[in-house]
Order: C-alpha cells, then sequence, then structure tokens
C-alpha cells in the first residue's frame, strides 16, 4: 500500500540528520582553519552565542507575549544566580505556569 510507512524510516531519518549535522560542524571547524583569527573575528565568536539567543527568543516573546517573558526573565535570573540549565528551565516552567494560572 501507499501509505505504510518504511520498515526502518525513523532510523533513516536519524542517520540523515546525524550526517547533516556532522557535515555542518565538519564543514565549520575547516571553514574557521583558513580564516586568521584576529581580534574582530575573535569578538565576533564571543558575542554569537548571545546574538543566537537573542533572535531565538524575542520571536518567541513577540508571538507568546507576558507570560513567556516572564518566563523568560526568571530563567535568566536563575542562571546568574544558580547556573545551572535544569533549575532555570524548571523555575521558568514553573513561572509559566503561575503566570497562565493568574490569568496573565
Amino acid at each position: 500500500m501507499m501509505n505504510e510507512p518504511l520498515a526502518h524510516g525513523a532510523l533513516i531519518g536519524i542517520v540523515a540528520m546525524a550526517g547533516a549535522t556532522l557535515l555542518t560542524r565538519a564543514a565549520g571547524y575547516w571553514l574557521m582553519g583558513h580564516i586568521p583569527m584576529t581580534r574582530r573575528v575573535r569578538r565576533c565568536l564571543e558575542i554569537l552565542p548571545g546574538a543566537i539567543m537573542a533572535a531565538t527568543i524575542v520571536p518567541i516573546v513577540a508571538k507568546v507575549g507576558a507570560v513567556a517573558l516572564i518566563a523568560v526573565i526568571v530563567a535568566a535570573g536563575s542562571m546568574m544566580v544558580r547556573r545551572n540549565e535544569f533549575i532555570a528551565v524548571g523555575f521558568a516552567l514553573a513561572a509559566a505556569s503561575l503566570a497562565r494560572a493568574f490569568g496573565v
């Protein structure tokens, strides 16, 4: 039948994604091996994680609204104090749940 899934479809998908990830990482290491590490490049690489976080968080906060903003603020505060991602996620989830419960 046409609607039957492949016998190993999930495994093929996982292997394909792992291959794409490996290829992307290897290409990044190869490419950075050909770029001189100037102060400007080093500074750009230091700023990159924060820019990626902002690019991820801002659209979510814009779409979800105040609840997402509260969760992000709580997670950021927890990370500053405890430096533990799991605790920060737990606090953010609790804050979002409480905000929704109180009608924010």
